[in-house]
């Protein structure tokens, strides 16, 4: 397959994060019981629910490409040796927030091809906004029945940067940060739709010191540089996934807009 027709399959992506956000949306404000796994950060049955859509829609469309998803992961380890092309899912990113009852909590399906995020879809489950790669670009709808529109990436803007930080980022971490970038704005807000924010070019950089796995932004680091974006290491350096040694952990990076 080439560059453009991997892209395209964001296509194929966004009408299954679309499905299990339908999954996921019920459980969304009411009493769930929420369990901790070993590396103390939450899990749900909307995340289990969202997870079992999104591996079978996989199997079913795609049989020839394994999948690497985050609950899965958790409960059984992951991979010690992948191949060159492979998904990677999140099922419900930013649980946190979606156990306060935020509604930034994302969806996430991302194909990964030779280290590369070559396509993805992210949908935003409480006001049903979707976003994917194609050959053209990053397209965002509202709804599987929505309007498409091309989004990308928007210059810097001088004086006016709006950097996203995590909900838990200390003040004084947040103002060394904004001395080492160089934004002049930030905003608090959870899980990958901080990415998608700067795909559609809504807010500038996203600079992440801290851990992350592949699931939480194959998709995402897919999407932001189809739309125009940057994904790297804070040196500037191209950041890879398919880490089996690593367990697929991620190290620290830096999404920017265009």
């Amino acid at each position: 397959m080439t560059t453009a027709n991997l892209a395209n399959m964001g296509r194929d992506l966004a009408a299954i994060v679309e499905a299990a956000a339908e999954v996921i949306l019920p459980f969304w404000r009411t009493e769930l019981d929420v369990v901790r796994k070993a590396d103390e950060s939450p899990v749900t049955e909307a995340d289990k629910a969202g997870e079992r859509l999104i591996l079978a829609r996989l199997a079913e469309r795609f049989p020839e490409i394994p999948a690497i998803s985050e609950e899965h992961a958790s409960e059984f380890g992951t991979p010690d040796a992948i191949g060159p092309r492979f998904f990677l899912v999140d099922p419900v990113d930013g649980t946190k927030a979606f156990v306060r009852g935020d509604p930034n909590f994302t969806v996430n399906i991302g194909l990964i091809d030779n280290g590369v995020p070559v396509a993805g879809a992210i949908c935003a489950p409480a006001t049903g906004e979707v976003w994917f790669t194609s050959a053209d670009g990053v397209l965002k709808r509202e709804g599987p029945d929505g309007a498409e529109a091309k989004v990308a990436a928007r210059s810097w803007p001088d004086g006016q940067a709006l950097a996203l930080v995590s909900h838990t980022m200390k003040e004084e971490r947040a103002a060394e940060l904004a001395v080492q970038y160089g934004f002049s704005l930030r905003a608090p807000m959870d899980s990958s739709i901080k990415l998608v924010r700067i795909a559609e070019g809504a807010a500038d950089i996203y600079p992440r010191h801290g851990p992350t796995m592949e699931w939480d932004t194959a998709a995402g680091h897919a999407i932001l540089v189809a739309a125009g974006g940057r994904f790297t290491t804070p040196e500037g350096e191209a950041f890879t996934y398919g880490k089996a040694d690593q367990g697929f952990r991620n190290g620290w990076f830096v999404a920017r807009g265009a």
